[in-house]
């Protein structure tokens, strides 16, 4: 995995009013913390930052003042209506390190025809080097057919890696389609609900 460089400034001033003050620049307040270090309060660039988080598990290379780590986002605190970055919580990580992070589930292949694909989980717990963290893993859902089910201990995980998640979590699975007299029944159950409750 590459990793993306950000020039970092120490963050001198706190509260609300300097954390806005900081984000009305295009720049958003860090908080880098890990291996029993001391937490650093840290400026980053809006822009550059959030071109680097839409990378999933991006290693971040922090320069600057002194500065030269490399981190991980663990928390990413956005505005619900405008999208920006609030804040950032950064993860200080070394070569050869362990660390668990989420990554991408992504399917390729059809299944068998007359069944309905019902993917439960997006992305899955695994533990892995820090420094080389696979980009996903891919399952191949070719010619499943209706009652076949992926657990997370099905997966093929990339070199290195291993499961942090319960191996008997259910991935995705393929399931019958809803004959007409199903749909109907599901129909009516729901409209007899109603009408209770309105009574």
């Amino acid at each position: 995995m590459s990793e993306v460089r950000i020039a970092a400034e120490p963050r001198s001033e706190f509260g609300k009013g300097a954390a806005r003050k900081i984000r009305r620049s295009d720049k958003v307040p860090v908080v880098l913390y890990g291996h029993g270090t001391e937490t650093k309060h840290l400026i980053l660039p809006g822009h550059e930052l959030l071109l680097a988080l839409r990378t999933p598990n991006v290693l971040i290379r922090l320069q600057g003042d002194g500065l030269n780590e490399l981190a991980l986002p663990k928390g990413v605190q956005k505005d619900p209506i405008r999208g920006f970055l609030e804040h950032v919580d950064l993860l200080l990580v070394k070569s050869g390190e362990k660390v668990t992070v989420e990554l991408p589930v992504t399917t390729t292949g059809d299944i068998a025809p007359g069944g309905l694909f019902d993917q439960q989980l997006l992305s899955i717990a695994v533990e892995t080097e820090a420094t080389h963290i696979p980009t996903g893993v891919e399952v191949d859902i070719e010619g499943l057919e209706v009652g076949a089910v992926v657990t997370a201990g099905d997966l093929k995980l990339p070199k290195g890696t291993t499961l942090a998640a319960d191996p008997e979590t259910v991935i995705l699975q393929v399931t019958g389609v809803p004959t007409s007299a199903e749909t109907e029944e599901g129909e009516e159950g729901g409209a007899e609900g109603e009408a209770a409750a309105a009574e």
